[in-house]
């Protein structure tokens, strides 16, 4: 919105201290090595979805959870492909937030600002 020009200044008087907190579920059996590569892999949906990010005034961080219901162990090759969608749905987690969200408390939400029709 600021690059298009719809929005001539940022509505937060620190726009780049913003928090974005994710959590990606798998039913896989991940060891406690293996969840935390799935969450640093969900990073990259951060970086697809928000502009900036990871700003030295944020706190952007991702949980992962594995409940482990599906049976044996996950090889680095499945829980790399577990990682890359979590990247992906990430992503598409954040852009449905923003363009899905409404106002509150007279802070405008992204479909009440001007700018093209969405």
């Amino acid at each position: 919105m600021l690059r298009s020009g719809a929005v001539e200044r940022p509505l937060a008087a620190r726009p780049v201290e913003n928090t974005t907190i994710g959590v990606v579920a798998t039913n896989a059996a991940l060891t406690k090595v293996q969840a935390l590569k799935v969450a640093q892999m969900a990073h990259d949906g951060y970086a697809r979805a928000i502009s900036p990010v990871h700003t030295p005034g944020d706190g952007d961080t991702i949980f992962a959870i594995a409940t482990g219901t599906t049976a044996g162990e996950v090889e680095d090759g499945r829980m790399g492909i577990i990682g890359a969608l979590a990247a992906e749905v990430m992503a598409d987690a954040i852009v449905r937030a923003a363009t899905q969200a409404t106002s509150v408390a007279g802070i405008p939400a992204l479909r009440d600002l001007p700018g093209p029709s969405r």
